[in-house]
């Protein structure tokens, strides 16, 4: 297949408003797909494009996913974007968890307030340091965090482009967690004092949410950066071409 013939399969895939990390995965297939045709049926590249596009098109309907998009995506974007983010939730839920169970520990350990304060504020300074170390350990590519910064003004460069934000929008939160003391987890535990079972729920389970979080947003910006690379590879190549 020619560079010219590799260009008209791109520009199919990028009319299509797939990221590009999603791109490059479909595009291998999509390629191996007409060649095979090709070979196999002995067709032109056209008449083997044209068939591959029929067989494809289910995949490129449109389609609603609220949960980390405002807009409609392709079935073939959601199945993928759906599969990667659970994987990544299921990550995020378990090293909260993990998180919980020490708070928990903390508290049976400390023999006062104050000092288990110490290390609730210890616990959740770090969780809200990792992530704002992260993006600073990745400035170099800070413009590609943007929800603006698009490949060629249409395309995101990765899946996980649009869930930077959450970081942003969690650190504030986080920020709030930290200020606070655990007090009433302390109490409902250590003591005899009585405990009111709203705050106590809510000692215990805010910050284990914001954990979910914003570990699920610093995974998210792992897999970002670590595609970036791949995908810079590509556009170079396309645009020598």
């Amino acid at each position: 297949m020619t560079s010219t013939e590799e260009k008209q399969i791109d520009d199919y895939l990028i009319l299509n408003k797939l990221p590009l990390d999603i791109l490059l995965e479909v595009r291998d297939h999509m390629i191996s797909q007409v060649s095979d045709l090709q070979i196999n049926k002995k067709l032109s590249f056209e008449e083997a494009f044209f068939k591959t596009k029929i067989l494809w098109e289910p995949e490129f309907k449109m389609t609603k996913y609220f949960l980390f998009y405002t807009g409609e995506v392709s079935v073939l974007e959601k199945k993928i974007v759906k599969a990667k983010y659970n994987s990544i939730f299921r990550k995020s839920f378990l090293i909260a968890s993990l998180i919980f169970v020490i708070n928990l520990f903390a508290i049976y350990i400390s023999k006062t307030q104050e000092f288990y304060g110490i290390l609730f504020k210890i616990q959740n300074g770090l969780v809200f340091f990792a992530p704002i170390a992260l993006w600073i350990f990745h400035y170099k590519k800070r413009k590609f965090f943007r929800i603006d910064y698009k490949y060629k003004g249409k395309l995101f460069y990765t899946m996980y482009q649009q869930n930077n934000t959450l970081l942003i929008a969690c650190l504030s939160s986080m920020g709030q967690i930290v200020m606070h003391k655990g007090g009433s987890a302390f109490q409902f535990f250590k003591t005899d004092l009585p405990v009111d079972t709203v705050s106590l729920l809510l000692t215990l389970l805010i910050p284990f949410v914001a954990h979910i979080i914003l570990i699920f947003g610093m995974i998210n910006l792992f897999e970002h950066n670590k595609t970036l690379d791949r995908i810079n590879s590509f556009i170079k190549i396309s645009e020598a071409n």
